[in-house]
């Protein structure tokens, strides 16, 4: 009877052990959170991997100085609802959603065509770091720097900034369905502009999303192996 009562012990505290061993485990539960926030936040799932894959890999790297806050930009969906999201990586909160803005030649309510050319006023898919913050003819505006070669690496010529303007409005999706459009900046509303460049400047990163062929064959970002797959 001991013998088997000690068996048993000893079987229980094996599977302890792998239960927090599996718990312990950063890749699996960062894997959850992934599945969370897509669930919870109603984001692209794809959206918050490659977003959180880049982070990894850019912070191992030692590019991102802001540790702190991802943000993304989901343009899978329409301009009208609010798809900018600036999630604390340390807490795994969403601390701001909003609206933002896409190129007024990357379409109406939804942006479907992406370019990194010169007076374009397409928006860039990809990933960004984030830099300074100055005051241009928008006002406060934060700086951006395109990190992907041929996707978005031309956003410092074409003066590609975040920056507040008055277009991103609920009034506006009121009287026409959607907001107004940029020259391929990712504009937020006037009234919530300087929290947002506040909190995410001085490096971190910036994923503009949207499901594209292109982007996705040739991102190296995400093409490169996961570190969380």
């Amino acid at each position: 009877m001991k013998k088997t009562f000690f068996l048993l012990l000893l079987t229980l505290g094996l599977s302890t052990q792998a239960f927090n061993k599996k718990s312990n485990n950063p890749i699996s539960n960062l894997v959850l959170k992934i599945e969370l926030l897509a669930n919870k936040f109603s984001i692209s799932k794809e959206a918050i991997q490659h977003a959180f894959n880049a982070y990894e890999k850019l912070k191992l790297s030692g590019q991102l100085l802001n540790q702190q806050y991802l943000t993304i930009a989901d343009f899978s969906k329409p301009s009208s609802e609010k798809r900018l999201f600036i999630i604390d990586i340390n807490k795994m909160e969403l601390v701001l959603q909003t609206l933002v803005a896409h190129g007024r030649n990357s379409g109406t309510l939804f942006a479907k065509n992406f370019s990194n050319t010169n007076e374009s006023y397409q928006s860039s898919l990809g990933f960004y770091i984030t830099g300074n913050i100055y005051r241009g003819k928008h006002g406060m505006s934060l700086q951006l720097s395109g990190i992907e070669s041929g996707i978005n690496d031309h956003a410092k010529q074409r003066a590609i900034v975040i920056h507040g303007a008055d277009y991103v409005s609920n009034n506006l999706i009121k009287k026409q369905g959607y907001i107004g459009r940029s020259l391929g900046c990712p504009a937020v509303p006037q009234n919530e502009v300087k929290e947002i460049i506040q909190t995410i400047k001085g490096a971190s990163l910036l994923y503009i999303y949207a499901p594209s062929n292109y982007y996705s064959k040739k991102s190296k970002l995400i093409n490169e192996p996961s570190l969380i797959s």
